[in-house]
């Protein structure tokens, strides 16, 4: 009988919480930077991670490649492990899930040449000799569409998506699996974002990698993404393929990111949604859904109880007012 090969990542209820002093007198507080993510993500396709700043899309990344440790939960890459604390989990992680930052200006290190920074990885994680690893930076190079002169110049000698291109470079050196893309083109002009955007789709299809690509920007999610999660004050509350997010999105914070979004197709455009209010503070969060005080579809139990994660059809959501809905719908239906 054939076996059903695991996921090649999957988190499970993540979370990530940090104890803050809340002024001088205050006592310990806990901040929920996230609070309980699960998702799936396979070979070849790519995981958008959406939502505004502060809701828990860069810590998660973090978590994903291990830069912080979670407070909670699990992960796991093809099955195995990767919180457990051996040496051949340490390794899976490093060589399998690599981040490229957001700014390419700060990313990498000015006092090294574009040849030592793409050679470091494989200077630290492998055994190959000074020539090899050369060849291979040179390789990889080539492949991200810089030049060979370009080995021995400085990152201040270049235009910031030629440093996107290096920091790209630099993530591929170890051939991982999984790239986490933290707001890869948001530190880029609007004419460099498209040619980066490609470039990360041409290799993902040359190299077979897997993205979670993590963006407040919807216009680029809907280039790049096979499935969208939408976060909220670190939260998930829609998950779903791209088409059906995007072309049905049905929880209220989603319907208002959308709305958002610029459409050069009139017949494309949504009505605006204004959010008012400000995003409640994760110190202390308002009771119930965090999204009530600023969602026009609120209602009393939305006030005192936290919607969980439901499918409905293709889309995980956490919204009672859609729970509503559904009900409403089936209920017309059985009268018919």
């Amino acid at each position: 009988m054939n076996q059903i090969a695991p996921p090649l990542l999957q988190a499970i209820d993540l979370k990530k919480h940090y104890s803050v002093k809340k002024g001088m007198f205050a006592g310990m507080q806990q901040v929920k930077a996230l609070d309980g993510v699960s998702f799936t993500l396979e070979r070849g396709k790519t995981l958008a991670v959406v939502g505004e700043s502060g809701c828990g899309k860069s810590t998660l990344g973090r978590l994903l490649t291990m830069i912080e440790q979670p407070t909670s939960g699990q992960l796991y890459f093809q099955g195995q492990d990767l919180l457990t604390p051996d040496v051949t989990a340490e390794k899976l992680r490093r060589q399998k899930i690599q981040i490229v930052f957001q700014n390419p200006y700060a990313s990498l290190n000015p006092r090294k040449k574009v040849g030592q920074i793409l050679e470091e990885p494989l200077l630290i994680n492998s055994r190959l000799s000074s020539a090899e690893r050369r060849e291979k930076a040179l390789e990889m190079m080539a492949k991200v569409g810089l030049k060979t002169e370009h080995y021995l110049r400085y990152p201040h000698m270049f235009s910031g998506g030629q440093r996107q291109r290096i920091a790209i470079a630099r993530g591929l050196m170890l051939n991982p699996d999984v790239v986490i893309a933290d707001e890869p083109v948001s530190a880029l002009d609007v004419s460099v974002r498209a040619q980066v955007l490609n470039l990360m789709m041409d290799l993902q299809q040359e190299l077979g990698l897997s993205y979670v690509f993590i963006s407040h920007d919807l216009s680029v999610v809907e280039h790049i993404a096979d499935e969208v999660m939408v976060m909220y004050l670190g939260r998930c509350v829609e998950q779903g393929s791209k088409q059906a997010v995007f072309n049905h999105p049905r929880h209220p914070y989603t319907q208002a990111l959308l709305s958002a979004t610029p459409r050069l197709d009139h017949a494309m455009r949504r009505e605006r949604i204004r959010l008012t209010g400000e995003l409640p503070s994760p110190i202390n969060p308002p009771p119930g859904c965090a999204f009530n005080a600023r969602c026009r579809y609120a209602f009393s139990r939305c006030m005192t109880a936290q919607p969980q994660l439901t499918p409905y059809g293709d889309q995980l959501i956490a919204c009672f007012a859609v729970e509503q809905e559904d009900l409403a719908v089936s209920e017309s239906l059985a009268v018919v």
